[in-house]
């Protein structure tokens, strides 16, 4: 054995000594405060517990593995539908409160006393289909996550998924704590080491966990205002060269990096035309009233969303597919204490109950969207009565694009259509009132004057982004405005009512 091995088994016996003395300690009164370390437990508990049931896929008759079960606050709820759950927590006097309180009621439940970083925790492989684990990963050090996280996919079988919810940045719960060995990490260490996380079965298959949602827990957005508890949902898929969009967004057009330096041309919290300007001028004309809930579809890294909550007030939801748009929205979330939360998620498969928000907006976003008319049929059925949708969006103008537009369009992948065109589709959907305006003067002079600032700050960015990226700025800005110029690439603005 060499001194890094003799080490690191060091370091995570005395980790997993740490964790248990402190959960022992907090293991006293097996109540749900206990457990949620947290005088407001009862009302959260009620709160989020159907919030996180509804996150799952389906696991009716399913074999469902919950790791750190702890008094079986969920454990109950998934003996309800699964086949088979197996429960499992590493602190006795807590699995067997679980056992008292859920054993008589449900026979499908398998109660363990087990630590799942012990190599002597057998699951068989391809033997589970949900693995679920609230609150878990942020007790364990960074190598025993990445461990655990690799076992977990060999114990899964193809198609089966992973959910794990865990508090991040900083504590949550009021409980006093004389210590706080939990890590509070931030939410892409745990992005990374699920992507990163690959498996082999006997035939030489290779086995990957593809992202279906990450989101803040609304519940605690809500009381709390907090956006710290966050959750993932994972499935086990095969691995193929096809990435999908997602990826695409990811690793090209909105890279970490790429988004850090389309906010310094558009400005602080912003990655759409004209930042914060256009977004006062245009949220303005909804009328926002306070408690109202708002949609932004394409919510990038949340710049728009925490103007609308702190200037009207309002509830918003904010979605995007990119995994990196939504970390970079809940980091900047943080300590803001407004009602904004944050979920990865895809527009076009998304579905809300009819009649849910007062406001659906969204902004240089819905050109990446193939089948737009299916989309605002959404929109509608998602809308109360009398609620609006307010959209900007690039657009170009009737006829046959040129060659090189049409280059651009397909390299983006983008679906453009003529401003009359698009508000047509809204109209078709159902929407009242529909005014679709030709904005394209205004994107000129927003082009212009993000273009000029870049080139005048020119040393200032270079001290923070490459060459490269500079050029790319540019030489985007530069073909913006010369194929607006045109009269080929457009600008539209769209406001209806339900």
């Amino acid at each position: 054995m060499d001194t890094i091995t003799v080490v690191e088994n060091v370091f995570g016996e005395v980790e997993r000594k740490v964790q248990k003395s402190y959960w022992e300690e907090h293991s006293k009164d097996l109540t749900v405060e206990s457990m949620m370390l947290d005088s407001r437990a009862k009302d959260l508990d009620k709160e989020e517990r159907p919030e996180v049931l509804a996150i799952l896929p389906s696991y009716a008759g399913k074999t469902v593995l919950e790791l750190g079960a702890g008094i079986g606050r969920f454990t109950g709820e998934l003996a309800k539908e699964a086949g088979h759950v197996i429960a499992l927590d590493f602190i006795d006097s807590v699995i067997k409160k679980n056992e008292e309180i859920n054993g008589d009621i449900y026979k499908n439940i398998t109660f363990m006393c087990a630590d799942v970083t012990s190599p002597e925790l057998k699951i068989e492989d391809n033997s589970v289909d949900i693995v679920f684990s609230n609150w878990l990963l942020m007790y364990l050090n960074d190598e025993e996550v990445e461990k655990l996280i690799g076992r977990i996919v060999k114990w899964l079988k193809p198609g089966g998924h992973i959910f794990i919810r865990e508090s991040c940045f900083h504590q949550s719960g009021d409980s006093k704590r004389k210590v706080n060995p939990t890590h509070y990490r931030e939410p892409r260490f745990y992005t990374k080491v699920f992507k990163e996380c690959h498996s082999y079965d006997q035939e030489g298959n290779s086995f990957e966990l593809s992202l279906v949602t990450s989101k803040c827990i609304g519940a605690y957005v809500k009381s709390k205002k907090n956006q710290n508890q966050i959750c993932w949902l994972w499935e086990k898929v095969k691995c193929t060269e096809d990435k999908g969009f997602q990826r695409f967004l990811d690793n090209v057009q909105y890279k970490s990096t790429g988004i850090l330096r389309y906010e310094r041309v558009f400005g602080e919290g912003y990655v759409s035309t004209g930042g914060f300007e256009t977004t006062k001028e245009f949220v303005d004309k909804l009328d926002l009233k306070a408690g109202q809930k708002v949609l932004d579809v394409g919510c990038g890294i949340g710049g728009g969303d925490f103007y609308m909550a702190e200037t009207y007030d309002v509830h918003v939801l904010g979605i995007d597919l990119s995994i990196n748009m939504v970390s970079f929205a809940i980091e900047r979330a943080i300590g803001r204490s407004c009602s904004v939360e944050f979920e990865v998620a895809d527009c076009t498969t998304k579905e809300y109950a009819e009649n849910t928000f007062d406001v659906i907006y969204s902004r240089d976003t819905i050109l990446h969207i193939q089948d737009k008319p299916a989309l605002f049929r959404n929109f509608f059925k998602w809308l109360k009565p009398g609620g609006k949708v307010l959209i900007s969006d690039y657009c170009r103008s009737p006829g046959t694009p040129s060659e090189e537009f049409a280059a651009y369009i397909k390299q983006r992948g983008y679906d453009l259509h003529d401003v009359k065109t698009y508000g047509k589709m809204l109209e078709d959907a159902g929407f009242h009132d529909v005014v679709a305006e030709d904005r394209t003067d205004q994107f000129l002079r927003v082009l212009e004057r993000e273009l000029g600032e870049t080139e005048k700050n020119k040393e200032a960015f270079l001290a923070d982004f490459t060459q490269e990226d500079y050029d790319d700025i540019v030489n985007g800005w530069s073909a913006k405005l010369k194929r607006s110029s045109a009269g080929e690439q457009k600008w539209g603005l769209f406001i209806a009512t339900k």
